[in-house]
């Protein structure tokens, strides 16, 4: 649970919010009027936070370049009836 604080008390205590951040490992939430403006949290959580915005299609982009076209030997073709074998485009 993050720790809340009204703008104008936050300005006069910065140094203390940035410590309990910091070195108290809390969260801390500045309102305006009561409802969420800013907030303040440690580098390691931002951190964390960017990795979970990484496009998903940039993850899925990682994953298949690890995957690589695998040839059927020809036994295998032979024991599985396989009479013709399927090359990508621009193969001959």
């Amino acid at each position: 649970m993050a720790y809340e604080i009204p703008v104008t008390q936050a300005r006069a205590e910065l140094a203390d919010l940035i410590n309990r951040v910091v070195y108290g490992g809390e969260r801390v939430v500045v309102t305006r009027h009561g409802k969420p403006l800013v907030a303040l949290v440690s580098a390691a959580d931002l951190e964390r936070l960017d990795a979970l915005d990484e496009p998903a299609e940039e993850q899925v982009i990682s994953s298949v370049s690890g995957v690589r076209e695998v040839t059927p030997a020809a036994h295998e073709r032979q024991r599985f009836g396989i009479a013709a074998e399927h090359r990508g485009p621009g193969v001959s």
